[in-house]
């Protein structure tokens, strides 16, 4: 059986091991494939992984010998997944690898913006508070979390995750979801519509997938809805907002700063609007990229593998 990866390398740039996967057959990792190779690569390949090289339907017609696809994500847009059901091909991927370290990752962002520590360490560094006339030196106005409110839109693993830990630092917390759940409510957590969110929150972090229907939702008429001076936080798609508008309301100061690690195009152009604001910050695509989640990823991946290979579908996606 030959088995392929066409895309290993963000996942494993070679701090980790693909070698659980070489006792199942022949193994070949790619570490990158543009979209014009990915045919020849998979060839006459059973066994096909990828994090982000689009298997469409003309790529899977075109490689007759596929019998199961591995997502080395939690999305699923890369693959066609009508077609994969129309040749019977499994199609699993990799559910909640990387709650932990998203939600660690929000709230970096979060502190990073309130307490500015970087700014700091490196005014310390140049000498700028050894020649400071006071025993403090701030540059930047320090905000405290615990009073405000949280608001959260998307109700799965790391927006309940992250839910609880804004709860830790003293925040109250509103949750926008389509299928609200008294049970996860406590006297600091409570489900609200999306307007009431927008009105209340000081902050709001989005924990959504990205659809046809929320892409671009962040505009300026949802903005204009926000409290003056909100904290915006992104590490779920790059596309659920839209950028022009953002980058008119971080200039005008509606939102007081924005925190996000992904953007609509990754990577980015030069013309990217929010390149350059000094009220965003702007981080490449790194939530997940912690060792452990990744080993979490690659463990999953081998273990829906062997499910399959024993006859099971764990981790098994259908349309």
């Amino acid at each position: 059986m030959k088995i392929v990866i066409l895309d290993g390398y963000t996942i494993n740039p070679g701090d980790l091991s693909w070698s659980m996967l070489e006792k199942h057959g022949e193994l070949t990792v790619y570490e990158r494939t543009p979209k014009e190779l990915i045919v020849s690569r998979i060839g006459d390949a059973e066994i096909v992984m990828t994090s982000k090289c689009m298997l469409t339907a003309e790529v899977m017609r075109q490689c007759p010998n596929i019998k199961w696809i591995g997502i080395l994500a939690t999305g699923i847009n890369m693959v066609d997944l009508k077609y994969a059901s129309s040749r019977d091909i499994p199609v699993t991927n990799i559910p909640a690898y990387s709650t932990d370290s998203v939600v660690q990752f929000t709230f970096s962002l979060l502190l990073e913006i309130c307490n500015q520590v970087k700014a700091h360490n490196d005014a310390v560094q140049s000498g700028q508070w050894q020649g400071a006339i006071d025993f403090c030196f701030c540059l930047t106005p320090q905000m405290e979390l615990a009073g405000k409110t949280f608001g959260i839109i998307g109700y799965g693993n790391i927006g309940k995750r992250v839910a609880k830990a804004a709860e830790a630092f003293g925040m109250k917390v509103l949750i926008a979801s389509k299928y609200p759940d008294s049970a996860f409510e406590t006297e600091n957590i409570a489900f609200a519509t999306l307007d009431e969110l927008f009105a209340a929150s000081d902050v709001i972090s989005l924990h959504c997938p990205l659809t046809d229907s929320n892409r671009g939702f962040i505009n300026q008429a949802v903005i204009s809805k926000m409290k003056d001076g909100v904290i915006l936080l992104n590490t779920s798609r790059g596309p659920l907002i839209n950028e022009e508008d953002l980058a008119q309301a971080l200039k005008s100061g509606k939102v007081f700063a924005a925190g996000l690690d992904v953007l609509s195009v990754e990577p980015p152009g030069d013309d990217n609007p929010l390149i350059g604001l000094p009220n965003c910050i702007i981080t490449p695509h790194i939530a997940w990229i912690t060792r452990e989640s990744r080993t979490r990823l690659i463990d999953t991946a081998v273990s829906n593998l062997e499910s399959w290979l024993s006859g099971e579908n764990r981790n098994s996606i259908w349309p």
